[in-house]
C-alpha cells in the first residue's frame, strides 16, 4: 500500500510503498514452491527439500528477490493510480527494508509527464513565399520529354568534348604497380557527370577515337578507401568511341506523340499550371512548418531528458525497419557510413527534440481549447482503419489503445487551430515568427 508521495524535483515523484508481513508471506511461499522442484540438497530427492531446511541452507533471504519482484508490478501500478501521476518512464525502485515480521518497504523514484506552460500560440506570425514560376521553369520540363525521344549520334570526326559518353578502356598505376579496382573495359562515361575521380574527364577531352594517353589524378584526401586517399595515379586510358544526346526540337509533332496534348502551347499551359499549384503546396507547408516550429520554440518547460531517449529509441527503430526493407542491416549501414549507433542517434536528437516539445504543445493546447473529438468523429477515423486493412471496427478497437488514438485526434484538432488563426507576414523571417499581437510598433 501506498505509505506517501513526495515530489522531490521537477518531474520527480517519491513515492514510499510497504507490503504488509502477510503478503510478504504468502509471496516468498509462492516463490518457494516454483522453484521448489529445481531444488537439491543431499538427504532429499530433488524437488523434496522442505522451505525451512532450503532457507537453512541457503540463507533466510533465498526466496526474497523473487517474491519482491513479483509483488512490485501491482504494488506500483496500484500507488500510480492512487496518487494518479502520469508517468513517462518506468520507475526506478529500490527496497529500503525487509522484515519477515512487519513486511517489506520500497521507494519508487517516478518520472512523470511534465507540466507544460504555452501562451500566445494563436495569430502566429509567419513567412509565405510562393516562388515565382519562369519560362526557364517550363523549359526544364519540357526537357524532360525532348530527352525521353533523344537519339544518339555517335562522332568520328572530332575530339571527345564536355557532355559527350565516351567508351574506354582503362587501367590504374600507383607508380609501375597496377592497383585493384583500378581497371576497366568497354566502361561507358559521360563527359561532366562527376562519375570518376576530380580532374579524370577532364583530360580525355581533346582525344580522339583510338587515342591512348596517361591520365594523371590525385585521389581525394577523403576518398572511400584508406588506402587509396591522397595518392596520385596514373590511369592507362583508350579512347574507343564518341557519341552525343542529340534532342529534338520541341514541335506539335513531339507533343501530340509524347503527350495528351495537341500543341506546345498547350503543353506549356499545363506544365505552368502544375508547377503554380505544386509551388502554392510548397509554400503551404513551409509556412505550417515556421508556425509549428515557433509553438516549439514557445516551450521552454523542463523535459525530462527519457521522453527525448524514447523518442530517438522510435525514430532508429523506423529506421532500422527501413533499411531492413532495403535488404540491409543497420550494423551494415554503419559500417558503410563510419558511424556508431551513438553517433547515429545524435543525428536523431535536435528532430526528437522538437518532435517531443511539440506533442506536449499541442496536448496542452487542446486542454486549454476544451478541444473534443465526438463519437462520430471517433468511429469515422476508425472505419478508414478498418477498410485499409480489411477488418472491421470492433476488431480495431482491441487492437488499438483508445485513448492514445483519441489523443491523437485531439493533438490534430490543435495543430488545424493553431494553422488556422497564423498569420501571413512577409516582413517576418522564419527565426521570427511571433503572436500577431504583439507586432506594437
Amino acid at each position: 500500500m501506498l505509505k506517501s508521495s513526495n515530489k522531490t524535483d521537477v518531474n520527480t515523484t517519491e513515492l514510499i510503498i510497504t507490503i504488509d508481513a502477510e503478503a510478504f508471506e504468502t509471496a516468498v511461499e509462492r516463490e518457494y514452491q516454483r522453484q521448489r522442484k529445481n531444488i537439491q540438497i543431499k538427504g532429499f530427492r530433488k524437488g523434496k527439500v522442505p522451505r525451512k531446511l532450503a532457507e537453512k541452507e541457503f540463507g533466510e533471504g533465498a526466496f526474497y528477490e523473487g517474491a519482491i519482484n513479483s509483488l512490485i508490478g501491482p504494488e506500483i501500478d496500484a500507488a500510480v493510480r492512487e496518487t494518479q501521476l502520469e508517468l513517462v518512464d518506468r520507475p526506478s525502485i529500490e527496497v529500503t527494508s525487509i522484515d519477515k515480521s512487519t513486511g517489506v518497504e520500497l521507494k519508487a523514484v517516478c518520472i512523470t509527464k511534465p507540466v507544460i506552460e504555452i501562451a500566445d500560440y494563436k495569430g502566429i506570425k509567419a513567412p509565405k513565399v510562393v516562388n515565382e514560376i519562369t519560362d526557364a521553369d517550363v523549359d526544364k520540363q519540357i526537357d524532360i520529354i525532348r530527352k525521353k525521344n533523344a537519339r544518339i549520334v555517335s562522332v568520328e570526326d572530332r575530339p571527345a568534348q564536355m557532355n559527350d559518353e565516351v567508351i574506354i578502356d582503362f587501367e590504374g598505376f600507383f607508380g609501375e604497380e597496377a592497383f585493384e579496382g583500378g581497371k576497366g573495359e568497354d566502361h561507358p562515361l559521360k563527359l561532366g557527370s562527376g562519375q570518376f575521380i576530380p580532374g579524370f574527364e577532364d583530360q580525355i577531352c581533346g582525344h580522339n577515337i583510338g587515342d591512348e594517353f596517361d591520365v594523371n589524378v590525385t585521389f581525394p584526401e577523403n576518398y572511400q578507401m584508406e588506402e587509396y586517399a591522397g595518392k596520385e595515379a596514373v590511369f592507362k586510358t583508350k579512347l574507343k568511341a564518341i557519341s552525343y544526346e542529340e534532342l529534338p526540337e520541341i514541335d506539335d509533332d513531339l507533343v501530340k506523340d509524347a503527350t495528351e496534348f495537341e500543341t506546345v502551347e498547350e503543353y506549356r499551359t499545363d506544365i505552368r499550371t502544375k508547377l503554380e499549384e505544386a509551388a502554392s503546396k510548397q509554400a503551404d507547408s513551409a509556412f505550417d512548418n515556421a508556425v509549428l516550429e515557433a509553438v516549439i520554440e514557445k516551450v521552454d518547460s523542463p523535459i525530462p531528458n527519457c521522453m527525448y531517449e524514447q523518442r530517438i529509441d522510435n525514430l532508429v527503430n523506423s529506421f532500422e525497419q527501413q533499411l531492413q526493407q532495403q535488404g540491409m542491416s543497420l550494423k551494415l549501414y554503419c559500417q558503410y557510413t563510419g558511424m556508431d549507433v551513438d553517433s547515429l542517434r545524435d543525428t536523431y536528437r535536435d528532430r526528437a527534440v522538437g518532435e517531443v516539445k511539440l506533442r506536449l504543445a499541442l496536448e496542452k493546447i487542446a486542454e486549454l481549447e476544451n478541444i473534443e473529438v465526438s463519437e462520430e468523429e471517433i468511429n469515422s477515423g476508425l472505419g478508414e482503419i478498418a477498410a485499409a486493412n480489411n477488418m472491421d471496427v470492433e476488431t480495431v478497437k482491441r487492437f488499438i489503445p483508445m485513448d492514445e488514438y483519441i489523443t491523437d485526434m485531439k493533438v490534430q484538432k490543435a495543430v488545424d487551430l493553431v494553422k488556422e488563426n497564423a498569420v501571413v507576414d512577409n516582413s517576418v523571417s522564419e527565426k521570427e515568427t511571433a503572436p500577431a499581437e504583439e507586432k506594437a510598433e
